[in-house]
């Protein structure tokens, strides 16, 4: 799946538009975490996270993770350097008010698959 079609999917808000645009190729899985030790451990291809936690270290831990993409749920919003962060590290952003629980329901119903 598209960066644009996740975004309308979860009626999200694309952060930094250049990165995605640029960047990320097609999504197929998808986590879920505000656990940033658990998201280490991914080494799945084509993953996007969903999460709640919305700081620094959660873009530290994606780069790491060598995830492209973070759907930030609840209604989070990224804030300057972390921003900053992300585009240094070509990592795409949305951000929606749908519930981490919502955002993985939608994606799973059209065609993302788990992790695990």
């Amino acid at each position: 799946m598209k960066v644009a079609d996740i975004k309308e999917l979860v009626e999200g808000r694309v952060v930094n538009n250049k990165v995605c645009l640029e960047n990320i190729g097609e999504i197929k899985h998808a986590f879920a975490s505000d656990l940033m030790s658990d998201v280490l451990r991914l080494k799945c291809e084509n993953t996007l996270l969903i999460t709640g936690l919305c700081n620094v270290q959660t873009i530290r831990t994606v780069e790491m993770a060598e995830i492209k993409l973070i759907v930030f749920a609840r209604g989070k919003k990224v804030d300057e350097n972390m921003l900053e962060l992300a585009e240094e590290n070509d990592i795409c952003i949305i951000e929606t008010d749908f519930s981490v629980y919502k955002v993985c329901g939608l994606l799973y119903q059209n065609g993302i698959s788990p992790v695990y």
